[in-house]
């Protein structure tokens, strides 16, 4: 799992757009644009765009939304 500080600071680099952790443990660029979606490979992000998967408008939408609810889960855990 990724740190909760690298979280913070990691951006898509292609729209520089923060980046989310989905359920299956990949980096979800918000940007709707470029629906990016990274792997992390041994607690690594692999953030190069020429090996990122390029979601449909309607995966993109799925997966940042249940990001987000990961990413709210976790911030409540924290309090």
């Amino acid at each position: 799992m990724l740190s909760t500080d690298l979280l913070k600071i990691l951006v898509c680099p292609d729209s520089k757009a923060p980046l989310l952790l989905t359920k299956d443990g990949k980096l979800v660029s918000t940007d709707a644009k470029t629906r990016r979606l990274y792997r992390v490979e041994d607690g690594i992000p692999i953030c190069l765009i020429d090996e990122s998967e390029v979601l449909s408008p309607e995966d993109h939408a799925r997966i940042v939304e249940e990001a987000k609810g990961l990413k709210a889960n976790r911030e409540a855990r924290k309090v």
